[in-house]
């Protein structure tokens, strides 16, 4: 533990007696965690005072309580290797107005698939509360901001989202749950274009062939493969204050061992929350360069980072709380080959907070240089990884409020 944490607890054990009780001194990790915690509490409730938190992208946009009148600021505040998706940030605003999802070939205006397939740049809003239940796949067209900020809006029950050969897509503030395959099926992709899909993968976000991508404070579960997965040569990706629970596959970072396109790949995975009921892949990678940083691991069943195919992996500033199971400790998982191949591949671990017994196997040489192509912003202190992440998943914003 650092001199400034041990600083920490006595301090606030002398100024706060009731927040560090004889139990907790026995972790000091969790009492510097609580004492955070308190701390950006009162940033937050007293005007007067700062309201960050020292997360980068909440901090950017979140102290504004005109964040209705001032929605495309959003886009200024990605991170990462996806800080250039701006989205819809140059067009009109969309406001969806009709939850249904009749025909996918021929959408209604007011619907979010009409919305989605436009030509135009478009920041697309919601009027009100709705779940949305898609018929077949939604397609999204380039340049395009899906904001649930204000409204509590669902995509579930069928079909989700897919970012198919598109370029500065914005996901943000949006619950994506219980998605299941679709396609053999005519779809509209933009409104000189539809075209037959095959069955899809069931996944929450599907990003294929594309760049300039940010997901950004959603709430994903239980779907049928992956909760977000990017393959065939996507690039420039951030995935970041997300709350993921209850799911198997929860995320895929390259197609195949086979499929090299994949090695130009850089994904940035901030400030998330993996919670309860995850099993695997948070992420697996491939290949490409993989910047794991200041996000909150709470359970794994399996294994939290894997990959195969040589990807880079970078994990800092991280906490992992491992599985009471003796055997399932490790946060590591090197797939797909002999150790003599895998002990080669550049995965270290940096200021990681390991708990409960965690561990994570580093391989590769580990010189610095390695790993330029899969840095992409400054990491904090895994102590603060708490706070930075306490509001992750779709926010409840109301207008007129600091969201």
């Amino acid at each position: 533990m650092s001199s400034l944490s041990v600083f920490l607890v006595f301090f606030f054990s002398l100024l706060i007696p009731n927040l560090v009780s004889s139990s907790s001194v026995q972790d000091p990790e969790l009492v510097v965690q609580d004492v955070h915690k308190s701390i950006n509490a009162s940033r937050r409730n007293l005007a007067y005072l700062s309201c960050g938190t020292g997360n980068p992208i909440d901090d950017c946009w979140r102290c504004d309580p005109n964040w209705e009148r001032n929605r495309q600021r959003l886009a200024d505040c990605a991170i990462g290797f996806g800080k250039d998706a701006i989205g819809g940030r140059n067009g009109r605003i969309y406001v969806v107005t009709d939850s249904g999802d009749d025909d996918p070939v021929n959408p209604k205006p007011g619907t979010l698939r009409h919305a989605v397939i436009q030509d135009e740049p478009l920041w697309i809003i919601f009027k009100r509360d709705m779940v949305i239940r898609l018929k077949q796949e939604l397609v999204m067209n380039s340049f395009k901001t899906i904001d649930g900020r204000g409204a509590s809006v669902h995509i579930a029950d069928g079909p989700c989202i897919t970012i198919h050969y598109a370029t500065n897509i914005i996901i943000h503030g949006i619950h994506i749950h219980d998605c299941k395959p679709g396609g053999n099926g005519d779809i509209r992709d933009s409104p000189e274009h539809s075209g037959w899909w095959e069955v899809s993968d069931g996944d929450g976000v599907s990003i294929f062939a594309s760049k300039h991508i940010w997901v950004d404070h959603c709430s994903l579960s239980n779907c049928h493969d992956g909760l977000i997965d990017a393959i065939h040569g996507s690039t420039a990706i951030t995935i970041s204050n997300n709350y993921m629970t209850h799911h198997d596959k929860v995320m895929l970072l390259g197609h195949s061992d086979s499929y090299t396109q994949d090695k130009g790949m850089q994904v940035t995975i901030a400030f998330n929350h993996f919670g309860q009921g995850l099993v695997q892949r948070m992420p697996r990678c491939r290949h490409g360069y993989f910047h794991v940083v200041n996000n909150d691991y709470t359970e794994w069943q399996m294994y939290a980072i894997g990959g195969s195919a040589a990807p880079t992996i970078n994990s800092q500033g991280n906490r992992f709380f491992a599985p009471n199971e003796r055997f399932r400790k490790e946060v590591t998982k090197h797939e797909d080959a002999p150790e003599s191949e895998w002990k080669s591949w550049n995965w270290r671990s940096e200021g990681d907070l390991m708990l409960n017994g965690a561990f994570f196997r580093q391989t590769g040489a580990g010189a610095a240089s390695t790993y330029a192509r899969a840095s992409s912003l400054s990491a904090r202190p895994a102590s603060l990884v708490g706070s930075i992440t306490t509001t992750s998943g779709a926010l409840n914003c109301r207008r007129g409020s600091r969201c």
